[in-house]
């Protein structure tokens, strides 16, 4: 019944009762067509009350700027190996002890088999390879149908699996691609990945 006011307003939701309240997050960004979608999903996780860090590589930054993370974020983003803004240590170790979680989203086969063979040559992989042994690793690739399904690209996802027991893969996407053809390789959509990160935060 309408009583003569006007409606209330939506309520905007509360981030401190959200799971992931305080919970410190690495979001890690790397080159693909996919990495606008990562600004979405930095957004919904702050929106969802994280301490949220970003990490890109060079490639990454071809595709979006680090003014948009640092503008969704409130925080510096880590772009160079040799970056220090808010301490004199390694910025990638820095961050990597930090994290309650680290999601590499989107995660480029270039990327996986970088840290699949142990290279560090880039803020991604130097931060992947510091994270200590006990912190959830979240994995979302994104790429090509064909790169997807190519045996060299499954052996390292094997390895990734093999050798880092927390890490979960949050499983590309059929659809249209990039490349103009269907197949699977789209980087799963913001929502699902962040449901991922919750689910995992909750059992930590």
């Amino acid at each position: 019944m309408n009583d003569g006011n006007p409606p209330a307003p939506p309520q905007e939701p509360d981030a401190s009762a959200s799971p992931l309240s305080g919970r410190r997050v690495l979001l890690a960004v790397t080159g693909g067509i996919a990495a606008y979608k990562a600004a979405s999903l930095a957004s919904a996780l702050v929106k969802a009350g994280t301490e949220l860090r970003v990490v890109m590589t060079e490639s990454a930054q071809r595709f979006i700027g680090p003014t948009t993370f640092a503008s969704l974020s409130g925080r510096p983003v880590i772009t160079s190996i040799w970056q220090t803004d808010d301490r004199p240590d390694a910025q990638h170790v820095a961050v990597a002890r930090d994290a309650d979680l680290m999601v590499i989203a989107p995660a480029t086969a270039n990327t996986l088999a970088k840290i699949a063979a142990g290279l560090c040559d880039d803020p991604v992989s130097l931060a992947a390879s510091a994270l200590p042994a006990g912190t959830p690793l979240v994995i979302a690739p994104a790429m090509n149908a064909d790169m997807w399904a190519n045996p060299i690209n499954q052996r390292n996802l094997k390895t990734l699996r093999e050798y880092l027991p927390g890490l979960s893969m949050v499983d590309p996407e059929s659809g249209w691609q990039a490349c103009r053809t269907e197949g699977r390789g789209r980087m799963a959509e913001p929502e699902t990945i962040l449901l991922h990160v919750t689910e995992r935060l909750s059992q930590a």
